[in-house]
């Protein structure tokens, strides 16, 4: 799988394109809507936030779980239980959800995302992290 995902981040697809539209088919949306809804968030919405990997799981567990009626307190709380699962498996293998923290260096930094390429984190420990985020997605989905 880590393969795959490599070759896609290759093409340019961002951690959270990748997450995100690896479950495209099973939540009833075109893989290019996925890839196009989840643009914005790689690299910690490229300010080294919050792991796109993260945010590519969370939009995949609000398009299966998320509330979207008024008044739907028990969709709330499904979705928020469905979170707080992921983020707790998340957290047992890695020490953060954030990417500079993951990373190690801040990928908003020109001179650190520098550090990043050549270390090779792009191409070897990020496909590592999304592989293990779809991993835990497919037993929460």
């Amino acid at each position: 799988m880590e393969k795959e995902i490599a070759k896609l981040h290759q093409q340019g697809f961002n951690c959270a394109q990748i997450v995100l539209s690896s479950f495209s088919e099973q939540l009833g949306i075109d893989s290019q809507l996925a890839k196009k809804v989840a643009a914005c968030f790689g690299g910690g919405m490229s300010w080294g936030e919050v792991c796109g990997c993260v945010t590519g799981a969370l939009m995949a567990i609000g398009l299966k779980y998320g509330n979207y009626l008024p008044n739907s307190p028990e969709a709330k709380r499904q979705c928020a239980e469905k979170c707080a699962e992921f983020k707790e498996a998340f957290l047992e293998e890695y020490d953060s959800v954030i990417c500079r923290e993951l990373l190690g260096y801040d990928i908003s930094k020109p001179e650190e995302k520098k550090i990043i390429i050549e270390k090779g984190l792009l191409t070897d420990f990020c496909p590592e992290v999304m592989a293990y985020a779809i991993e835990v997605l497919q037993d929460i989905l």
